[in-house]
């Protein structure tokens, strides 16, 4: 049985350097749940890196809009043009969304920014 395809180290954005470098030079499209700001990267695929702010208080809060904003990741992520480091900062007013409705806006919020980075 195939194993069901992750989230892997490749996909992440680890390095403080990677992540400084999308938040002062990438382009940044906003929305109603989260800002994504994006940076082609020379790679073969799409890293993500998830920043939050200082207000969102809670790490029960915290975690899970981590975890909804990597899960619509892996599942989207065919729908997200290869070679771009993807920084996405949630709002903390961004309340109780669905699955659904975080990664609708994430990949439009993607697809608008990987457009306007000059792809």
């Amino acid at each position: 049985m195939p194993k069901p395809q992750g989230f892997s180290r490749d996909e992440r954005i680890r390095r403080t350097k990677d992540f400084d470098r999308v938040f002062q030079h990438g382009t940044r499209c906003k929305g109603r749940l989260m800002t994504v700001r994006c940076m082609p990267n020379a790679l073969p695929h799409t890293r993500l890196g998830i920043a939050l702010g200082r207000d969102w208080k809670g790490a029960i809060r915290r975690n899970r809009a981590k975890r909804l904003i990597r899960e619509a990741f892996r599942t989207h992520k065919h729908a997200v043009p290869p070679g771009f480091d993807l920084m996405v900062v949630p709002w903390s007013r961004w309340g109780e969304p669905s699955l659904d409705a975080v990664a609708e806006e994430l990949v439009r919020l993607t697809l608008r920014a990987t457009e306007d980075a000059g792809r």
